[in-house]
């Protein structure tokens, strides 16, 4: 009979292996392991997030019961304890960096549909509660992890994640994030550092971000707008000189302010270096800021970041990494069938189906009956 994948296997292919092990080897993360390889950790992990598996024992019971299937994966059949062992010891830098190289494969074939890449950056925060979660405590009651991301809106993937505590700003965290030169940088204000601005200034970037009201433009020129649009106003300006009375403003150079009413009436004071692209641009850059807040609530929605396996760092670490990995996953699996457009759609049929030997271009097709013989016996009743 001709071997059928799982739909959980074929997902698994999409992994760069050979990357993977190289990277086991370089972090000594299976030395004097007698029980769990890292490899069947990240199994297992993948096994929880594409399922919808909810606590370590709804992961290793799942598993249990397709044990026969994970011989085919490479993989072996784990216990709650050392697979909590595992995620709480074993080093995280594996599975963020083999995050890492999965997004730089994908960008290597990637085509955009823009210019030049446009890149939104924001954070979303993450409750802990319990044993091991004192390393994100910000209050006397409260603990909590952030995610910061950088997220590709032509690819509609992250490029690049960390995680922190809840109460590290923003900026603090984006002041070590890779910039990208040339590319388009779409920000909210919890990224307000004109010292920052003007790093990505100098790398080449194009910025668009929001002003506070309070902060001054000393404008130099004021530029035609339409009557009957949503931009009030277009003017080029200087920032203010002083970030404080002690700090020059190392953002010098002359800026774009446009005044745009939204459809709930406030004004946004939209902010670039651009100073030639049409007004209706670059309030159109601002306005994808929120692919990634639906990139957030699809993740959050459909894939296990809002319960954790171990409140540890190092688990949240590993369980975050492994959810975007699922993420480029199913990304990866759903660009090479056509039936299924709904990204939520087809995640929800890979979880139907996970453990089920079916082509996962044919989800919604039924299952093919197995072809009668002719010298096989056939009762009828």
């Amino acid at each position: 009979m001709r071997h059928q994948n799982s739909v959980f296997h074929d997902l698994l292919k999409r992994i760069p292996w050979a990357a993977f092990e190289r990277l086991v080897e370089e972090h000594q993360a299976d030395k004097h392991v007698r029980r769990l390889s890292t490899k069947s950790q990240l199994v297992a992990l993948l096994y929880g997030q594409l399922s919808g598996a909810v606590s370590l024992r709804e992961i290793v019971g799942g598993l249990q019961s397709h044990r026969s299937g994970l011989y085919h994966l490479g993989a072996q059949p784990v216990s709650r304890s050392t697979l909590a062992d595992a995620n709480g010891r074993r080093s995280s830098a594996v599975f963020a960096e083999l995050f890492a190289q999965m997004v730089s494969r994908a960008g290597r074939g990637l085509k955009r549909a823009v210019g030049e890449a446009v890149h939104l950056i924001d954070s979303s925060s993450l409750r802990l509660s319990g044993a091991g979660s004192d390393w994100a405590r910000f209050s006397d009651q409260a603990c909590g992890a952030k995610v910061h991301v950088v997220y590709d809106a032509n690819a509609e993937r992250p490029i690049y994640a960390a995680v922190t505590p809840a109460n590290v700003n923003d900026i603090t965290a984006a002041k070590v994030m890779p910039i990208e030169a040339g590319a388009t940088y779409v920000f909210d204000l919890g990224y307000y550092d004109f010292g920052w601005w003007a790093k990505l200034n100098a790398a080449g970037c194009r910025i668009v971000t929001r002003l506070k009201s309070h902060t001054r433009l000393a404008v130099t020129e004021e530029k035609a707008v339409s009557p009957d649009g949503t931009i009030l106003s277009d003017r080029v300006g200087l920032l203010p000189q002083r970030m404080a009375k002690s700090r020059r403003n190392p953002m010098s150079g002359p800026v774009r302010e446009i005044c745009v009413q939204i459809e709930t009436g406030k004004i946004l004071r939209i902010l670039s270096n651009d100073l030639d692209a049409p007004a209706e641009e670059i309030a159109a850059l601002y306005k994808r800021r929120w692919a990634i807040e639906l990139f957030f609530r699809w993740v959050k929605q459909t894939l296990k970041i809002r319960h954790f396996l171990g409140n540890s760092e190092n688990a949240v670490r590993i369980q975050i990494a492994v959810a975007l990995i699922a993420y480029l996953l199913l990304q990866m699996a759903k660009a090479d069938q056509t039936t299924v457009t709904s990204p939520l759609a087809f995640a929800r049929l890979v979880r139907a189906n996970l453990m089920h030997r079916r082509r996962i271009d044919r989800l919604l097709q039924p299952t093919a009956t197995p072809p009668h013989h002719l010298h096989q016996m056939s009762l009828q009743w």
